[in-house]
């Protein structure tokens, strides 16, 4: 899993949705979830968070030396993001 996070000013939240919107219309192969999501807590903390079919997916993309899509998204909202990489030890699912 990926997660790209950053502090987006009020201002640029709907850049940062249009451009999440536009670039899910074409997901990187290996790709099998994505989220934008919106803290509750500090409203400034926005993260994309992506569930990945294996870690040599993840690693394909990762090799192509482009900027990630996620990346280029806060950019595209005048914000800088951290990107982090966590592998899913546990998982449940309800129902």
């Amino acid at each position: 899993m990926t997660v790209v996070e950053a502090h987006v000013a009020e201002e640029h939240w709907a850049a940062l949705q249009e451009a999440y919107a536009s670039g899910v219309q074409q997901l990187e192969p290996g790709i099998v979830q994505t989220f934008l999501v919106h803290s509750l807590i500090d409203s400034a903390v926005w993260q994309i968070m992506t569930i990945w079919t294996s870690r040599e997916a993840l690693q394909a993309v990762r090799q192509s030396r482009q900027t990630p899509a996620g990346v280029l998204m806060f950019q595209a909202a005048g914000a800088e993001p951290a990107h982090s990489v966590f592998d899913i030890a546990m998982q449940a699912k309800v129902g």
